[in-house]
């Protein structure tokens, strides 16, 4: 289904928040919380670092595209990453679970 194009920027933020909780829910069905849980916060950085890196060899390098992942995954890894950190610090991310 196409998203129409939204008219004004709050509407484009909401779309994309609306893609982000799509791919935590996705990515939490597949992983499950135990690799964040096992290094807590830290872990959230080094998991936020290691996407930094790979945005950083995939801008620097546009010549090939990459055969497995992309710069839009990268940057939505990036940000509900983000979004987990703030979970994590409040307690939600280790004390709730998904409804769905």
């Amino acid at each position: 289904m196409a998203v129409p194009k939204p008219k004004y920027l709050d509407e484009a933020f909401k779309v994309i928040c609306e893609e982000m909780l799509a791919t935590f829910i996705q990515k939490h069905k597949d992983y499950g919380k135990g690799n964040i849980l096992s290094i807590k916060e830290l872990g959230i950085a080094f998991r936020e670092a290691e996407k930094v890196e790979r945005l950083k060899n995939l801008l620097l390098d546009q010549s090939k595209p990459p055969a497995n992942e992309s710069l839009d995954d990268n940057w939505m890894d990036v940000a509900v990453y983000g979004v987990i950190a703030q979970m994590y610090r409040r307690g939600w991310f280790q004390n709730l679970e998904l409804k769905s």
